[in-house]
């Protein structure tokens, strides 16, 4: 589905980005995985796609850096010739209530998670609208759309990220360039292995469809909106959520 495409996805060092770099690969794209924190992690991402018979390779890069993101994908694109899918899907959480919470902490998280998507985009936007073509997949949250009380920082820079999209999604349509969200809902991740199980299925109890989503689930969704399938479809967020925001 994705053979000969080229595909960068930021914070695919674990959860679901790493699930979508695993996913891309398998479809036959090369992809670039982006991390920040742990080299460790990444690179052992990389080690299962080359041992599957996929090809990958890591990057670090601090999306909140400006600059940083700028090198980073003039540097892969100069190694690759193009870039064919951009996934956004670094991000941080630094929970607290409001009264509680402090500006550095906002700051860190609408940093990473809305400017380190913009970071990206008006980077890789020059290429895209050379080749007259492209996929970007921003990663927001059903926290973007429902609020969630702890998060006024993260459900600010998830709903940041629905904004955007549907904006950059009306600057690039012009030049076939596809630009659409993902919201997922509550994901199995390292997160949540480290909860109860009574904590679990309580979570569970709240969701229609009575059980919490699986990564597979949102790299699915991501491999179809990174395929020519999608072709017709901008501007879009696809909430994956087991029903939590019907």
């Amino acid at each position: 589905m994705l053979t000969g495409k080229i595909a960068l996805v930021t914070g695919a060092g674990r959860g679901i980005g790493a699930e979508i770099a695993r996913t891309f690969a398998r479809e036959g794209a090369a992809v670039i995985i982006n991390y920040n924190g742990s080299k460790e992690r990444a690179e052992k991402v990389a080690a299962e796609i080359i041992a599957a018979g996929g090809k990958a390779e890591t990057y670090q890069c601090n999306v909140a850096d400006d600059a940083a993101c700028k090198e980073m994908i003039d540097t892969c694109i100069k190694s690759y010739g193009r870039i064919d899918i951009l996934v956004n899907n670094a991000g941080i959480t630094r929970d607290d209530l409001l009264m509680r919470m402090s500006e550095e902490d906002f700051d860190a998280v609408m940093d990473t998670n809305l400017k380190g998507t913009f970071h990206t985009i008006r980077h890789m936007s020059r290429y895209f609208l050379k080749q007259k073509s492209g996929k970007i997949i921003n990663m927001s949250s059903v926290s973007g759309i429902l609020g969630n009380a702890g998060q006024a920082n993260y459900s600010a820079s998830k709903a940041g990220v629905i904004g955007l999209t549907k904006s950059v999604a009306r600057e690039l349509a012009s030049r076939r360039i596809n630009v659409n969200a993902i919201a997922p809902g509550f994901i199995a991740t390292d997160m949540t292995d480290a909860m109860t199980e009574e904590a679990k299925e309580k979570i569970a109890e709240s969701i229609p469809f009575k059980r919490i989503g699986q990564p597979e689930e949102i790299a699915e969704m991501a491999l179809f909106l990174a395929s020519d399938k999608s072709d017709y479809i901008t501007g879009q967020v696809f909430a994956v959520d087991g029903g939590m925001t019907i």
